[in-house]
């Protein structure tokens, strides 16, 4: 389930020409718990906003509650014209515009659609750790708990070819991506690491 998000035309694109083009995406970090509120300022202001939700059960003192979260607590989506910021870091309870050296990153447009189909589906979901290919995880449930190895390889349907030592022998064992979560504090590997780690995940898949 997701907040609808809302657009309203001299928000959301800019007009040269007679050509209608959308501004890009960008992800505002927000007050904790302030989501929703955000959400409600930035619609009432006209512009289009995404705030994807989740559903998950909260046990109180004499039952349980399904409920519905921010999908990534703290942020939210929301399309404006990066020159003409200002009005939105003075939004209640927006901290910042995400970026890099104080200039506003562009999220992918393919991500917000993807992200956005996923909760027109109604499919269920949760926030779970980002993986690369190459980093170091840890089996955290199953016949293989506590194993750890690198990430080879994501083979739809959210599986993974994870690689472990095991008896003083290299392995490739297919496995959930549910079960596994980082390791804390492991050494990060380089791009040529990574690059690596891929290729080896093409010579253990079939």
């Amino acid at each position: 389930m997701i907040t609808k998000p809302q657009f309203d035309a001299n928000a959301g694109t800019t007009s040269d020409d007679s050509r209608t083009v959308k501004y890009p995406w960008f992800a505002l970090q927000v007050r904790s718990r302030h989501e929703s509120g955000v959400a409600d300022y930035l619609d009432g202001q006209g512009y289009e906003w995404f705030l994807p939700l989740y559903k998950s059960r909260k046990r109180w003192s004499d039952r349980i509650k399904e409920v519905e979260s921010p999908l990534f607590p703290g942020y939210l989506f929301c399309r404006f014209n990066q020159h003409d910021r200002l009005p939105i870091l003075k939004t209640p309870g927006v901290i910042q515009i995400v970026g890099f050296n104080r200039v506003p990153a562009v999220v992918e447009e393919s991500e917000i659609s993807a992200l956005q189909t996923l909760m027109a589906t109604g499919v269920p979901n949760h926030p779970c750790a980002f993986l690369e290919l190459g980093d170091k995880v840890r089996i955290e449930s199953g016949p293989l708990r506590g194993l750890e190895g690198i990430l080879m390889d994501f083979k739809g349907h959210h599986r993974l070819v994870l690689s472990v030592t095991l008896l003083q022998r290299s392995v490739a064992v297919e496995i959930d991506s549910a079960l596994v979560t980082p390791v804390n504090g492991a050494p990060q590997p380089s791009a040529e690491d990574k690059a690596h780690a891929r290729n080896r995940a093409v010579q253990f898949v079939v």
